[in-house]
């Protein structure tokens, strides 16, 4: 257990949750909440990183090539033009 980690018994968890909730985030603190002396949760700040909207999508489309380039199949509905 190192100084950012507090021992705090389930009741006096119980009665203060939500702003122990704050502290930790605040601070970046844990809490061991014990039962009848023996630990049973832990209670810490989440860690994450925040990413960027911008390139999130790199690399997830494939490109097959030129949308507009004839796919070699004749419609019927060409077939009415060249008459």
């Amino acid at each position: 257990m190192d100084a950012h980690t507090h021992i705090i018994k389930a009741g006096e968890f119980k009665a203060h949750c939500l702003e122990l909730m704050d502290t930790v985030k605040r601070q970046h603190i844990e809490y061991i909440i014990t039962k009848r002396g023996i630990p049973v949760a832990k209670l810490v700040p989440v860690e994450y990183e925040s990413t960027s909207p911008f390139g999130c999508m790199k690399d997830t489309v494939v490109s097959m090539g030129d949308l507009t380039d004839p796919i070699g199949i004749k419609w019927d509905a060409m077939e009415d033009e060249q008459d």
